[in-house]
């Protein structure tokens, strides 16, 4: 239909091995002028490419000048989209589901706004004492945290074996609070609550 709206930026700058380890919205260390010039920056290159459905587009930031360049596209949902939509209230994979039957999206670019901070912390079936290499095993015990702000985005459960052969990612532990500072104390709480035993 030709609109093209942005839902904000993420940080993904906390990564390991080039793998995503805690991504946070917005960005804390962004000026807002920065963030501006990065959603239009976004914007002008998916209206040039004509683009249709859900996407990130990755751009590298240079903390010291402010300028920042283009990374990549991805032209998919990523793994962190929890915490676009725990800051903008939009469900992404409904709104994507939307633009795949061609149905007109249920808002407009006014509509959105960014309310609160939203932290993904991923859990990885590693071993921190072998370099964090991927430790397979069978799932013995798990608890994992909830509650207000709290969201476990997983697909593992008791007695559920971590194979070898894939990403060892068990879960994605998002929380959201009003604040940044109580997004990390609420992440803190929850990290602390979440138990895997495995073999």
């Amino acid at each position: 239909r030709g609109e093209v709206l942005q839902l904000g930026e993420r940080d993904c700058s906390v990564q390991r091995r080039y793998q995503k380890l805690i991504e946070e919205s917005p960005a804390p260390q962004l000026e807002d002028s920065a963030r501006a010039a990065l959603c239009e920056a976004a914007l002008r290159f998916a209206r040039r490419l004509a683009y249709r459905g859900a996407g990130t587009v990755e751009f590298l930031l240079d903390v010291d000048t402010g300028s920042f360049h283009f990374l990549e596209m991805n032209a998919r949902i990523q793994v962190e989209h929890p915490v676009t939509e725990f800051v903008t209230g939009v469900d992404i994979v409904k709104a994507q589901i939307r633009i795949a039957q061609g149905e007109p999206l249920a808002f407009r670019q006014e509509d959105l706004r960014q309310r609160g901070h939203a932290i993904e912390c991923r859990v990885y079936a590693e071993d921190p004492d072998a370099g964090f290499l991927p430790s397979p095993g069978t799932i013995l015990g798990l608890r994992v945290p909830g509650g207000p702000g709290v969201r476990d985005d997983s697909g593992v459960c008791e007695g559920w074996t971590v194979p070898i052969d894939y990403d060892p990612l068990l879960s994605k532990l998002v929380v959201w609070a009003e604040s940044r500072d109580e997004a990390v104390r609420r992440m803190r709480r929850a990290v602390a609550e979440y138990r895997v035993v495995g073999v």
